[in-house]
């Protein structure tokens, strides 16, 4: 139950029952301000302390989980309570509805924050939703090419306020029976110009996701990490724990954005960047949405794109905008986006290729690469280096033009390395792109085999630029905000903040803002 300073700020309404709401957000009979089509008309002009003034508010750090829990049978779920959004992304005055099944049978509550960096807190407590009766929602059947598609009741639709601020919002779903927790999560945007636009990779994210249970990509019922094709997944269903290179429970529900996306969103909050935020569906789906940023930012492990994601940031790196990929294995997948059984755009996703050309030692890593074909074009041309063999490893981020403006005040020399900041996956062959500087080289090391790494600068063609970090780990040598975990993988260990770090994303980031 919500206490009674909470509740009088609620409403009721819900598909299954009673529930607490907040006012102007659940889907009734009336029209959210602005009315239909206003998509957050009421933030569409630039304003730069928009960020800054929402992080002034108070913080909390009740956001965090303090009892997740893991069906260990199955891996990855949580089958106590476990929901989604019916959409990744969606704008203010949209309506959004939240789909939760609880097994046992259990009323449940659902706290609403937006996520940023508030005095060190985190987050921001938005409300609470419920409370909610509960039931046990039916797991979807295996429909062809393994998809698994929930079709759940609803247990509430809410149509978000013109004055919520652009960011990633999560939802702390808690079974009342056993007081079990897990997430759910999606993406405000907006239609206001911008410095920054960050993107969160959540066609990454899906990729992974192994909700039941082995039913990711990656898996085709008999190889652990298959790379071909014939593999679809859904957006309608929930995110399972991660899966990947270390144990973080704190993630289930959330997708992949507590390990990669949030140190730089909290990072950026905390020093007042004008940011606004977006999904790798509204890169695929918007491209007139890019213009509205002097600079576009893709962290962490970006690792799918479609066509036309690849096209349309391209088309907008020709047209000025600046971009900077602080993430590695980024562009690597191409994928396919299908309506969703109801008929919603991109809610089913599909592998088609991987962009650019072969390479013996990510061919024999991956076996599978060798089935595809390798039709896709050769993602350097756009980051400015690409994922190569052999993918994995980890190395100091090690300065190769210590004159350069992005080194300014760091009191880096030729040959100084960042520790542990490169990892664990990492971009090398640089493109021949004229004007294209490497401004960090070095050598990684992983059981697999030793490689090359290069983090390269190319100019755009309207005196904007696009640098590529070459690294997953990026965000990592920004901030360690409450709930992350740093990682470790493949002999690899980033080492958490470091001032240099920080000052070279400063330095960039000024630089992207003033050309």
């Amino acid at each position: 139950m919500t206490d009674p300073t909470r509740r009088d700020l609620l409403t009721a309404i819900t598909t299954l029952g009673a529930a607490a709401m907040l006012p102007g957000v659940l889907d009734g009979c009336g029209t959210p301000e602005g009315g239909p089509g206003g998509a957050g008309a009421a933030i569409t002009k630039r304003r730069a302390d928009l960020i800054r003034d929402e992080n002034e508010k108070p913080g909390a750090k009740d956001w965090l989980l303090t009892k997740p829990a893991i069906d260990h049978a199955v891996k990855y779920r949580c089958p106590w309570i476990e929901g989604y959004f019916s959409r990744s992304s969606i704008r203010a005055g949209e309506t959004i509805s939240l789909h939760v099944s609880t097994n046992p049978e259990s009323k449940f509550t659902v706290d609403l924050y937006r996520m940023g960096y508030y005095g060190g807190a985190g987050a921001r407590h938005i409300g609470t939703l419920g409370t909610f009766p509960g039931k046990v929602q039916e797991d979807p059947l295996v429909d062809p090419h393994r998809l698994r598609v929930c079709k759940w009741d609803a247990c509430t639709t809410l149509t978000i306020p013109n004055d919520w601020p652009s960011g990633i919002y999560l939802a702390k779903l808690t079974a009342e029976r056993e007081s079990v927790q897990s997430y759910a999560i999606f993406v405000l945007r907006d239609n206001r110009r911008a410095d920054f636009m960050v993107q969160v990779s959540d066609t990454t994210w899906q990729a992974y996701n192994r909700w039941p249970s082995q039913y990711s990509l990656y898996d085709n019922g008999a190889n652990q990490w298959y790379w071909g094709t014939g593999i679809d997944i859904s957006f309608d269903r929930p995110y399972g724990k991660y899966c990947q290179i270390l144990d973080q429970p704190l993630s289930t529900g959330s997708g992949e954005f507590l390990l990669w996306e949030y140190p730089l969103a909290f990072w950026l909050e905390q020093q007042g960047y004008d940011v606004t935020y977006v999904s790798n569906l509204d890169l695929h789906s918007d491209p007139a949405g890019l213009k509205r940023a002097k600079g576009f930012l893709s962290v962490g492990h970006d690792e799918y794109y479609s066509l036309a994601m690849f096209n349309n940031l391209k088309q907008a790196i020709a047209e000025g905008l600046n971009v900077a990929f602080l993430s590695g294995n980024t562009c690597c997948g191409l994928i396919e986006l299908l309506p969703g059984k109801d008929g919603t755009p991109n809610r089913i996703m599909r592998r088609l290729d991987r962009f650019g050309p072969s390479d013996a030692i990510g061919d024999k890593t991956f076996p599978d690469l060798k089935t595809l074909p390798r039709q896709g074009p050769n993602e350097n041309t756009l980051i400015g280096a690409r994922s190569t063999g052999p993918v994995m490893g980890g190395a100091p981020w090690t300065c190769a033009k210590p004159d350069h403006w992005l080194f300014s005040g760091t009191g880096m020399k030729e040959g100084d390395g960042i520790p542990g900041l490169v990892g664990w996956e990492w971009h090398g062959e640089p493109a021949d792109i004229p004007g294209l500087e490497i401004v960090a080289k070095g050598e990684t090391t992983c059981k697999a085999g030793n490689g090359v790494y290069t983090s390269t600068l190319y100019p755009g063609a309207k005196g904007n630029i696009v640098f590529n970090a070459a690294t997953c780990w990026w965000a990592d040598g920004l901030s360690a905000p409450p709930g992350y975990i740093h990682p470790k993988a493949h002999g690899a260990e980033p080492k958490g903040p470091d001032p240099r770090a920080q000052k070279i994303t400063a330095n960039l980031l000024e630089r992207m803002k003033n050309s």
